[in-house]
């Protein structure tokens, strides 16, 4: 489907000197990953309070480890960057992006090529021993979970978690204060497949508005900040990001 790009958005782009990306889980959907919320999301079948608090996974982590080895782990091995993350990453290349910052854990970007990222929630590729801080690719956390459930440290036999921001904590202090200095400083911030509900995530566009940045929005369905917008393009970060490039080449 093709999306209408005002003229002007290409203009604005060009002009712009340091344009950032916040993304969300829309991007990722597009590449199949199924989404948390809403009908058919990963929460219909895989309660949150379960799977996601830190306090029940320090309780008793077999849940999460289950949920890793029936979902999320065959999901990551078989899922490629979409025609969004491309896009990005193609943008970056071209000169015209200089940051994603991103709300997804999925390290899909990094695939796509794109070499600057904050992810805010942290990345499920990476998984930690509580004990000792080993660091284990999610290949070899997926083959100790096969020895033994859950899975412990093969250097220190400690428990091992992803790497990822769990319900009852709090964001990293340093991650948080680099996504704010990279909005504080864009001059355009492209709001990509985020309903703009999760905070303080969603605070981040804000911030960038507060500062004068231009903010466009590129998602399927309304936001809470379409009012604050300057461009909104409803559709699929995969149509609308390609065309984009494409007028940019032009």
């Amino acid at each position: 489907m093709m999306n209408e790009i005002p003229e002007k958005l290409i203009t604005a782009i060009k002009k712009s000197r340091y344009v950032v990306a916040f993304t969300g889980a829309g991007i990722s959907a597009e590449a199949g990953i199924p989404t948390y919320r809403g009908e058919g999301g990963l929460w219909d079948k895989y309660d949150p309070n379960l799977y996601a608090n830190i306090d029940y996974f320090l309780q008793d982590p077999s849940y999460y480890w289950n949920f890793f080895r029936e979902v999320r782990y065959p999901l990551l091995k078989n899922a490629g960057p979409s025609q969004g993350h491309l896009a990005l990453a193609e943008m970056e290349a071209g000169g015209n992006l200089k940051t994603v910052i991103t709300q997804n854990i999925d390290g899909l970007h990094q695939v796509a090529g794109s070499s600057s990222v904050v992810e805010l929630h942290g990345t499920t590729r990476i998984i930690f021993c509580m004990n000792c801080s080993q660091e284990y690719t999610m290949d070899k956390a997926f083959s100790l979970l096969m020895e033994e459930f859950p899975p412990r440290c093969s250097k220190c036999r400690g428990r091992l978690r992803p790497a990822v921001i769990f319900f009852g904590e709090s964001l990293d202090p340093h991650v948080l204060r680099s996504a704010y200095e990279e909005a504080g400083k864009c001059d355009m911030l492209l709001v990509v497949g985020s309903s703009l509900v999760v905070y303080p995530a969603a605070e981040i566009p804000l911030v960038a508005r507060q500062k004068g940045a231009t903010l466009v929005i590129i998602n399927k369905e309304k936001t809470g900040l379409d009012h604050e917008a300057d461009f909104i393009i409803q559709g699929k970060a995969g149509d609308v990001l390609p065309q984009i490039i494409q007028s940019l080449r032009e």
